[in-house]
Order: structure tokens, then C-alpha cells, then sequence
């Protein structure tokens, strides 16, 4: 775990706070629908990229793969939920996936690499917090989440290849722009819990 986990580690800022360890323990339910969210937004964000992108062979290949574990972690995700008897219900969405892209370039190919970086903070986090929560967790969901670490260890990497390989240039000054972005998203305070949200305001 540790090897799939360094990376991760040097590619974010900062590591998930306790406090929104604390929220989550305090709120399973909703952590489980809002993940629940997540999987399902993962999916569309590579499908919408298909759609965008038709004439980028290796997204459309790595994107489909992608899409389709997502909605695998996604089905696996309501039969957990449909186990502890916990209803699917709306739920807002949290501020740090809108507040991500609203960094984005409008220009191309320059909104697809800032994108794809995009989706490769997402995917490092979301890989993070399953390995910041699960010892936390009773047995079957922490065995669950720790499953999910080697496909979105992948996925961040997929991401941050392409970003790579469609940029007319270096991305490493894109990338420290959004870390700074996204740690100031982890950092801060945030009303509501979310499994991507800040530290609790309450």
C-alpha cells in the first residue's frame, strides 16, 4: 500500500486534517452517498471527455477504462448503502471539484491539459482519503476502501500522463498552480461535510 500511496503523498500539498476524519466517522451515511456522488461523477467526467474528444485516440481508450470502473465502484458502492439500509438521496454538491475547474484555460488544447490535471487532483485525493479513513472503518467497508486504492492510484496517474502528452509544454507550472488551488480547498473550512470537503466549520 505504501508503494502505491508515495506518490500520491509527494503529487498533493497536504494530507487530508483529522477533523474531517472526525466528521466522516460522525457521518457515515452521508460519506457513503456522497462517495456514492463521486464514483458517479467520475464517470461522466470521462465520458464527457469521450464525447469532447473524439479525435484523441489514447484519452478515448484510457477514458472508457476509466469510465467503467467508476461505475463498477458505483454499483458496489449502492450495494453497501442497500445493505446498511441507507436511502440514496440528493445531496448538494460540495464546493472543490467547481472551484477546481473554474481555473481551467477556455483555449484548446490548453482546457483539456488544465482538465485532465484537474482530474488527476481528484483522483489523488479521493485515493488519499480511502487510505486516510479506512483504519477507522469496520472491517467490511475498510477492506472495500482499501480495494479502491490501486484503480484510482491508476487513474491519477492516466490523468496527469495525458495532461502530459496533449500540453504543447511543460505542466509543471499548471500543476503547482491547481496544488495550491486544491490544498486551500482541503485546508479551509467548509460548512458542509463531503467527502471531498474541507475541515467541518462546526
Amino acid at each position: 500500500m505504501n508503494r502505491l500511496l508515495e506518490p500520491i503523498y509527494e503529487f498533493l500539498a497536504c494530507e487530508t486534517p483529522h477533523q474531517w476524519v472526525d466528521a466522516a466517522l460522525s457521518q457515515p451515511e452521508i460519506m457513503l452517498v456522497d462517495h456514492c456522488n463521486c464514483e458517479k461523477k467520475a464517470a461522466n467526467t470521462a465520458i464527457s471527455l469521450i464525447f469532447k474528444y473524439t479525435e484523441r485516440q489514447q484519452l478515448l481508450m484510457k477514458m472508457s477504462k476509466l469510465a467503467r470502473e467508476e461505475l463498477r465502484h458505483f454499483e458496489q458502492v449502492l450495494q453497501l448503502m442497500k445493505k446498511r439500509n441507507i436511502k440514496y438521496v440528493d445531496l448538494s454538491a460540495s464546493r472543490y471539484a467547481s472551484k477546481l475547474f473554474k481555473h481551467c484555460r477556455k483555449t484548446e488544447p490548453e482546457s483539456l491539459v488544465d482538465r485532465l490535471i484537474v482530474g488527476a487532483f481528484i483522483e489523488a485525493r479521493s485515493c488519499e482519503r480511502f487510505a486516510k479513513i479506512a483504519p477507522h472503518l469496520d472491517q467490511e467497508l475498510e477492506k472495500f476502501y482499501l480495494s479502491l486504492l490501486k484503480s484510482e492510484s491508476r487513474h491519477f496517474r492516466d490523468y496527469l500522463n495525458l495532461a502530459q502528452e496533449y500540453s504543447d509544454e511543460p505542466i509543471e507550472n499548471r500543476v503547482e498552480l491547481f496544488r495550491q488551488v486544491e490544498r486551500q480547498l482541503i485546508l479551509s473550512k467548509d460548512k458542509e461535510f463531503r467527502f471531498h470537503s474541507g475541515i467541518p466549520s462546526n
